[in-house]
């Protein structure tokens, strides 16, 4: 498609299975919008394995500036992953489940107004982070919430209402799980009902579990919910999303408190009881122990 103006090259990567809102007409409107902008574009579709091997190769040697992700989290986690080192920047038009990135970042649900501000908003640069050898871009998880996100990709049915009705069997099985948790040379044992791992302040849905998260602060918000009676595990989780739980110290007594909330910019986790993982909603292979850093100023997101 040919353009008068060279300064913007765009990939518009599109999920055609992701999320529940019909791609035809996102597709109409980004033809429509870009080519009234006479900015240069390209429509491809994502691949379920994540290689965009041929895609860095295109972008390098044709000097596209932008890659513009229609899906969920899922696919901007790969997609992130396999091209962050190359000097371009991220817009996102969220159809996912949850869209848990795009929310933190404010960008806006309707693709009308997403695409507008893929148009015109500013790159900034955002951190990202490692769960040993796994790339997270948003949010990891250990323990209630990955068992969830472990059935919920098994459902025909995605969206909040499939994620609700998961989250509810879930809760009368749950179990806490043993940690030993370490941090800055300071370790503690804690059985816990789950770990969130967080960039990102949300799960998805505006669930928000880490409310002082900031995408761009070099820090991981860490949120520890501890063994409690069950009956209290709801109105502990509540008041984590509310904010009520201040930002501690190590040094506190933590065994008074049901939810932990703390920052760091790495934490090492020994797994011995197995607990589910899930990385940025997705269900991934579980381990014995983690070691998870912070990635700083990982790449540029139009945000």
């Amino acid at each position: 498609m040919t353009n008068k103006k060279v300064d913007r090259k765009i990939i518009y990567l599109v999920n055609p299975k992701s999320g529940t809102k019909h791609k035809e007409s996102i597709i109409k409107l980004i033809e429509k919008e870009t080519l009234a902008r006479e900015i240069y574009f390209e429509i491809l579709h994502t691949n379920a394995e994540g290689n965009y091997s041929f895609l860095k190769h295109k972008i390098e040697d044709e000097g596209f500036t932008d890659v513009v992700m229609i899906g969920g989290d899922g696919t901007i986690n790969q997609v992130t992953n396999a091209l962050r080192n190359l000097n371009i920047s991220f817009g996102i038009i969220p159809v996912g489940s949850g869209n848990g990135l795009a929310r933190a970042a404010h960008i806006p649900m309707k693709p009308q107004a997403a695409l507008a501000l893929i148009f015109a908003g500013e790159a900034k640069y955002i951190d990202t982070f490692m769960v040993n050898n796994h790339y997270s871009c948003m949010l990891s998880g250990l323990g209630f919430d990955a068992q969830v996100a472990h059935d919920f990709s098994t459902k025909a049915a995605r969206g909040l209402l499939t994620y609700t009705q998961q989250s509810i069997v879930n809760y009368f099985k749950a179990q806490p799980y043993q940690f030993e948790i370490t941090i800055n040379d300071i370790s503690f044992f804690t059985d816990a009902f789950f770990i969130s791992i967080a960039n990102s302040n949300q799960f998805g849905n505006n669930f928000t579990i880490a409310p002082k998260a900031s995408l761009s602060d070099g820090l991981l918000d860490i949120v520890i919910v501890q063994k409690m009676n069950k009956a209290k595990l709801p109105f502990a989780i509540l008041q984590q999303m509310r904010g009520n739980n201040k930002l501690q110290n190590l040094v506190e007594d933590m065994s008074k408190k049901n939810v932990l909330y703390f920052q760091t910019p790495n934490i090492s986790i020994k797994n011995s009881k197995l607990a589910p993982l899930h990385i940025d909603g997705e269900p991934c292979e579980t381990s014995t122990e983690f070691k998870i850093e912070i990635i700083k100023d990982c790449f540029k997101l139009i945000y």
